[in-house]
């Protein structure tokens, strides 16, 4: 298990957004690399990061505030938000980033998930954010007729190998992850699931890792003090 603290950016400052909606926005800081630095004197080693304007515009807004983040941290650093094309991949991975994540366009574009697996193999990861079940894209404004995990099976069988899994109902409420869902999800064989979405205790952590989820990605519970960080990574991170 991972414990990956989230840095959703907009306008250049650290935000989260209340289950995905970009009207129900609070501000939490107006120095993303700051709090990438706090993370870090935390224990983190990763961290998964968001730019939120890119994921609306399609384009990459904030990349050179995510660039700082990693060569300020030398975190390990999985980011997307506006990737749309295998040149937007590029320009992440020249940025340092160790891993982007393809959201919208995995949806919409299939064979950019086909290309970029066979360009990038484990740089690459797929965001698949569900809303009762169905694919969302779009910042999550359109819900698609796309069943989420039958969806995650397809990206398996083009060998994908990481999908950061998000119940966008759940997300921001601190109401508990969808752990239904992910019983599911970790029954695809070969496929490495990150949690999203909801998740605010040390109990629900254990519960995912003994599912055999690889990952959760923590927000609104670490910047709502639900969540201790370095207490969270000691109790339920690996040391691997």
């Amino acid at each position: 298990m991972k414990i990956y603290p989230a840095i959703d950016i907009r306008g250049g400052n650290v935000v989260r957004l209340l289950q995905g909606d970009y009207d129900r926005e609070t501000v939490y800081s107006l120095n993303p690399v700051e709090v990438a630095r706090k993370f870090k004197e935390a224990g983190a080693t990763c961290l998964h990061v968001v730019d939120l304007d890119g994921a609306l515009e399609g384009d990459l807004i904030n990349k050179d505030i995510i660039k700082r983040i990693v060569s300020e941290t030398g975190l390990y650093v999985e980011a997307g938000g506006g990737v749309r094309s295998l040149q937007r991949i590029e320009q992440y991975l020249s940025a340092g980033v160790s891993r982007v994540i393809l959201g919208s366009a995995a949806a919409e574009n299939f064979t950019l998930v086909v290309d970029a697996v066979k360009f990038f193999g484990g740089k690459v990861a797929v965001g698949v954010d569900a809303k009762d079940g169905k694919v969302a894209v779009h910042g999550w404004k359109k819900v698609t007729d796309i069943d989420a995990v039958d969806f995650c099976r397809k990206l398996r069988e083009v060998g994908l190998h990481t999908v950061i899994y998000t119940d966008i109902s759940r997300d921001g409420m601190l109401g508990g992850a969808n752990l239904a869902a992910y019983e599911e999800l970790v029954k695809i064989k070969g496929l490495r699931i990150i949690a999203s979405g909801g998740i605010s205790g040390t109990d629900e952590i254990k519960k995912l890792t003994a599912m055999n989820v690889r990952g959760v990605v923590l927000g609104k519970a670490l910047y709502d003090g639900v969540l201790d960080l370095k207490k969270t990574i000691e109790e339920c991170q690996d040391v691997s």
